[in-house]
């Protein structure tokens, strides 16, 4: 395992003066530009695949890149799309999915999650994704994991910040699919069906 240690030393040794000046105007302001909401897959690093500096992304990670329905109930997704939202003000937010996904294999297998009840309801946020994906055999997990991303689009709409903010026009809806062994990122961002999202590029 690499050393976590290790590479905070590294980090205070050779990365941090490199960008002195970065974070010592990130110290005093927060203003990222975009929300990402990404899996909690370790492969899945959005500020590799974008290329991003510290302080240019609000990142939000969740197994299967899921993002609940609106509920009056607060939890630390809602928590955190508000904020960016509201508070922050970013213009973009992009729901990213990825090649191999544990999550929607889990799903598109027909797993028994019996033994692992939080994930099993979790990934209830993945039904209309499921029900959506009409493809079998090995093209169905490439097809459930570009349908869940315009699922979760659709999901996204439901908060009323993000709801506020693309009828005032202010912010901008991506769906995305990192492919791993490529490196490759596919725009999947139609919304699912039945939906009315503004997606526009960045």
């Amino acid at each position: 395992m690499h050393d976590l240690s290790d590479g905070v030393a590294r980090f205070q040794r050779e990365v941090f003066p490199a960008k002195a000046e970065l974070f010592a105007r990130l110290a005093g302001a927060h203003r990222p530009a975009a929300l990402f909401i990404g899996c909690s897959d370790a492969r899945v690093v959005p500020e590799l695949i974008t290329q991003s500096e510290p302080g240019e992304l609000f990142v939000v990670r969740t197994a299967g890149n899921l993002v609940p329905v609106h509920a009056p109930e607060p939890d630390g997704v809602t928590a955190s799309i508000e904020y960016a939202v509201s508070v922050l003000g970013v213009t973009a937010i992009v729901v990213c999915g990825h090649s191999g996904c544990g999550a929607m294999t889990a799903l598109a297998e027909g797993a028994d999650l019996g033994s692992t009840g939080s994930v099993a309801r979790w990934l209830r946020h993945a039904d209309a994704s499921v029900a959506r994906t009409a493809e079998t055999g090995p093209g169905r997990l490439p097809a459930l994991i570009r349908e869940n991303v315009r699922v979760q689009l659709a999901h996204l709409a439901t908060h009323p910040a993000v709801a506020r903010a693309l009828a005032a026009g202010t912010l901008a809806l991506h769906g995305w699919v990192y492919d791993i062994p490529s490196g490759g990122v596919t725009d999947v961002g139609r919304p699912a069906e039945g939906t009315l999202l503004p997606v526009r590029p960045f």
